[in-house]
């Protein structure tokens, strides 16, 4: 019953900010790990930007200095604030969650993906 909303997306100029949002729902016990992959038309997904429960990051070379990765453990939820966005930002932001369950298995769930759209 585990699921992953994203929300945040959208269209916004070169220079410009917007911030990712994914909640996890579900019979949650812990959330080891969650991230934020993208994937540009004709592209391979890549990831983003990770965070652990206990707040370890990394990121991307591509989008270091620019975005920053945070978690609210309470709400299950993870953040991905971009700043200073390009076009070559441009992607679908697909949230991930290593999740494990309550009396369940440790498995990875997907977001349903947001578009990010950076063009002036």
């Amino acid at each position: 019953q585990v699921q992953l909303v994203e929300s945040g997306g959208g269209l916004v100029q070169p220079g410009g900010s917007l911030r990712l949002s994914c909640a996890a729902s579900g019979r949650i016990f812990s959330i080891p790990a969650m991230g934020w992959y993208r994937q540009a038309p004709g592209k391979q997904r890549e990831l983003v930007a990770g965070i652990t429960a206990t707040g370890t990051t990394n990121y991307a070379d591509s989008v270091k200095g620019r975005f920053t990765i945070s978690r609210d453990n309470a709400k299950n939820t993870v953040y991905l604030q971009m700043s200073s966005l390009k076009p070559e930002d441009t992607a679908v932001y697909y949230c991930n969650a290593n999740i494990i369950q309550r009396q369940g298995p440790r498995a990875d769930y997907w977001g349903q993906g947001t578009q990010v759209t950076v063009s002036s």
